[in-house]
């Protein structure tokens, strides 16, 4: 029983409160100052889906091409069914829309929907015929 007792009293080490707190704190510290830092890969990161996305409608408009002899404007023709954006509850960062097509040429254009750094600067993609993709608005 004496062995019980003092197994319950027995102190376990552990932080208080304010140790706690401080932790935070510097791990606040430490996000705010490597923040800035992380903006720029996380753009990157986010362009890579409009680069995919116009590298797979350059495939469907030369596929298309080859079958008719002209480029499409019009994404039901090519088979191109965009995801949703993230401002109609979707998971897509960016709209996709085809701003010119000719017999000969065409350019897809990737407008993100948010602006990833909080600057006010959309980021832009477009593509054309000749797969020239460039990234027309940095963000």
């Amino acid at each position: 029983m004496k062995n019980i007792i003092n197994f319950i009293n027995k102190k376990t080490p552990a932080f208080n409160l304010q140790e706690m707190l401080v932790v935070l704190v510097i791990i606040g510290i430490l996000i705010l100052i490597a923040l800035p830092n992380l903006l720029p890969l996380i753009s990157k990161a986010k362009s890579i889906e409009a680069q995919t996305q116009l590298k797979h409608i350059y495939n469907l408009e030369r596929s298309y091409f080859f079958m008719y002899s002209k480029y499409s404007s019009d994404f039901n023709e090519l088979g191109f069914e965009p995801q949703k954006n993230i401002d109609n509850n979707g998971t897509a960062n960016y709209s996709y829309e085809i701003i010119s097509s000719t017999k000969n040429s065409f350019k897809a254009r990737a407008t993100a929907v948010i602006d990833f750094d909080g600057d006010g600067v959309f980021n832009i993609w477009e593509i054309n015929q000749n797969q020239n993709l460039k990234e027309i608005v940095k963000d």
